[in-house]
């Protein structure tokens, strides 16, 4: 985990899990080997990476207690 990556091309997307409000969003990228997710409304702001599998684990863990 960390946020060292360079993150200036890589392509955004808005989750799936965000879902279809419009209103405040988690933007997802594929960078090397990571996922980088950064909050929408602040796109300058800090990235957090992470690997695959703890993006899974994570968004698991959502799914389960929603």
């Amino acid at each position: 985990m960390g946020t060292s990556q360079d993150l200036a091309d890589v392509q955004w997307r808005k989750s799936s899990y965000s879902g279809g409000g419009g209103g405040d969003c988690v933007e997802v990228a594929e960078v090397s080997h990571l996922v980088a997710i950064r909050d929408s409304t602040r796109p300058e702001g800090a990235a957090l990476t992470v690997s695959p599998g703890a993006f899974g684990a994570f968004v698991d863990s959502l799914t389960r207690h929603a």
